[in-house]
């Protein structure tokens, strides 16, 4: 990977899924730290961070395709028919988003979604 592209090629992405990290001195894992910072997993702090991270996330993913368009908040926020504020919240993860909002503002982005439900 060079400064100019940040995206790792098929060998080095092939490679860092060869290494046991878990052997190498000093690692911690995520969950650890996780465990640590914000609370063991089931506590309701640890439930409203994971809950905060999936929302930053999905707002990051509508972020990047929509900067991949060229197209503005603005732009996509008229063409889902919402103001550009409650665009820049999904994009900063500072909202809710239902399920209907994702999917309409994907569809405006040409994201296609494909929901799988398990029934235990």
């Amino acid at each position: 990977m060079n400064a100019a592209n940040t995206k790792l090629t098929a060998d080095e992405l092939q490679k860092l899924r060869t290494i046991d990290f878990g052997a190498q001195k000093g690692f911690v894992r995520a969950s650890e730290v996780l465990a640590k910072e914000v609370g063991e997993a089931g506590t309701p702090a640890r439930e409203e961070f994971d809950a905060k991270a999936r929302a930053w996330y999905y707002g990051e993913v509508l972020r990047v395709r929509r900067k991949e368009l060229g197209m503005t908040q603005k732009e996509l926020a008229e063409k889902v028919g919402r103001e550009r504020t409650y665009i820049n919240r999904i994009e900063k993860g500072e909202t809710d988003l239902q399920l209907s909002s994702f999917i309409r503002i994907a569809d405006a982005l040409g994201i296609t979604l494909r929901l799988e439900v398990n029934i235990a």
